[in-house]
């Protein structure tokens, strides 16, 4: 029996002073409780195995804090040793972020031996939300208090005060703090701070918006060509062997060698129209030789040698960039093949996706701003000249083209653009907020007001048009009224708290 008692009485230091086998030493707090969520330090005393004071420096001592010894271990703290005394008192400093009970574990050497252990802290609030007795009002009278709430915001309410299972104390919800309107709160002053909570005024403003889109660049449809063969024959020299080479209209691109018997019959009609007087035919066989790629100069020489050529320059057709060439030297070519392709890049389109939303706004003529992300310092200025009359089924948006000069080269087809286009402002001013006022969950969008002495209450918004970071609120708040711009998604899980704390102490 006598055993029994020595060891429970062993067993009862452990937990009290936390002492280890090996050392025979452990530690005791000497602040066991401390407000949260404020830097303080936190002495604790090196003990015997009998809890009494050990006066011995604790060498190499490093510390941890974690939240609840009993259930929450993967919750710390920052933490460092500020001093180790040679009364054996160790002073750790940390902030302890929460209310409730925070394990300080220590570990050392004493005299060569290793030395652990850990003693429990608790983290009291020192604010207007503890569970104290009710502050008095203005007049005198004591708040009443309806019931208490749970800390951590779960749908459990007391009517008397208790705690948590770790050791944090149900917040008062007082009677004055229940509003009329639903979800509207009153929160404290220092809340209020700790949230950054930031209002502005409702005004009324012009909306001048500017609507976002990605384009891509492409080629200006009215400034390509293509240069196809109208008779069959060979290529028996290039000029331009490559694509990629800028060519100007009535530049010889190649010499071919004619195979068509039929070219050949039209130019011996128009050399024999010449020879024989006939001046209206020969006219009307050189403007068909012309049809047939056949230049102004190979006419002059036929016309003078009197002999049909069988080799025939082909010239650009318009300026540009060659953009394909198919033909090589020494090919043979059919009938409508395409021999070569240009483009003209001085001027070209940015097709841009404009959502379906926005497609009212868009005018041909508005003024267009892109940008591009591998220069994104430089801007180029464009008209909208298009607004595609489809739509995109599957990301709901049109196509809007604009135009876009190029004189530098610098934007180059296929290149994916930032787009703003320039919306007219509305003719009158609106009721006007900023974005970040409106909460939108999907379903509906709300802002907070501010009513005062720490009220805010939820207003559901109708919006209309947007410009910028500015939004138009067609119903739900009038001009002047302070709406929070900063600190609303807390004020909103407050609300939603309070009501369906309320709902549920209703439903009891």
């Amino acid at each position: 029996m006598q055993r029994m008692l020595l060891a429970a009485l062993a067993f009862g230091l452990v937990l009290a002073y936390s002492a280890f086998a090996g050392s025979g030493m452990g530690f005791k707090a000497l602040d066991p409780s401390v407000p949260f969520n404020t830097t303080r330090t936190i002495r604790v005393q090196l003990v015997d195995g009998s809890g009494k004071p050990v006066a011995e420096t604790v060498a190499g001592a490093s510390v941890r804090v974690d939240m609840s010894p009993d259930a929450m271990a993967d919750m710390t703290a920052d933490a460092k040793i500020v001093k180790s005394e040679t009364s054996g008192v160790v002073t750790v400093q940390t902030n302890l972020y929460a209310p409730g009970r925070w394990a300080v574990i220590l570990k050392g050497t004493v005299n060569g031996k290793p030395v652990t252990g850990s003693v429990v802290v608790t983290a009291t609030r020192k604010s207007a939300e503890a569970a104290s007795p009710p502050p008095a009002t203005a007049a005198g009278k004591s708040r009443k208090i309806l019931y208490y709430r749970n800390p951590m915001g779960l749908a459990d309410t007391s009517p008397v005060p208790k705690k948590d299972a770790m050791g944090m104390a149900y917040v008062p919800v007082y009677a004055d703090e229940v509003q009329k309107v639903r979800g509207a709160v009153r929160l404290t002053t220092e809340k209020i701070q700790r949230a950054g909570v930031r209002t502005t005024p409702v005004t009324r403003a012009s909306l001048a918006s500017s609507i976002r889109a990605t384009g891509i660049v492409a080629a200006d449809e009215s400034r390509q060509a293509i240069l196809s063969a109208r008779f069959t024959g060979f290529v028996e020299k290039l000029y331009v062997s490559q694509t990629g080479d800028v060519v100007r209209a009535g530049q010889p691109l190649m010499r071919v060698w004619v195979e068509s018997p039929e070219l050949l019959v039209k130019e011996a009609d128009y050399i024999g129209s010449l020879q024989s007087g006939a001046a209206d035919h020969a006219a009307v066989a050189a403007n068909l030789l012309r049809q047939y790629g056949v230049a102004q100069s190979e006419l002059n020489a036929m016309a003078k040698s009197g002999v049909p050529t069988r080799s025939v320059t082909f010239v650009a057709p318009a300026g540009g960039t060659v953009m394909e060439k198919p033909v090589v030297q020494g090919m043979h070519f059919a009938t409508g093949d395409t021999l070569f392709k240009t483009t003209d890049l001085s001027r070209v389109w940015v097709l841009a996706d404009v959502s379906e939303r926005d497609l009212a706004s868009v005018r041909v003529g508005q003024t267009a701003t892109v940008s591009f992300r591998n220069e994104p310092s430089a801007s180029f200025e464009g008209k909208v000249l298009f607004v595609y009359p489809q739509l995109d089924s599957a990301t709901r948006t049109a196509k809007v083209r604009i135009a876009v000069a190029n004189k530098d080269g610098r934007l180059r087809l296929g290149q994916y653009a930032d787009v703003r286009i320039a919306a007219p402002a509305a003719a009158m001013a609106a009721l006007t907020i900023p974005a970040s006022a409106v909460i939108d969950d999907g379903t509906r969008q709300i802002a907070f007001v501010a009513k005062g002495n720490g009220v805010f209450e939820p207003r559901t918004l109708k919006l209309g048009a947007r410009g910028g970071n500015t939004v138009e609120v067609l119903s739900g708040l009038k001009e002047g009224e302070q709406v929070v711009t900063t600190g609303n998604f807390l004020i909103d899980a407050e609300s939603n708290l309070q009501t369906a704390l309320q709902t549920f102490g209703n439903g009891k």
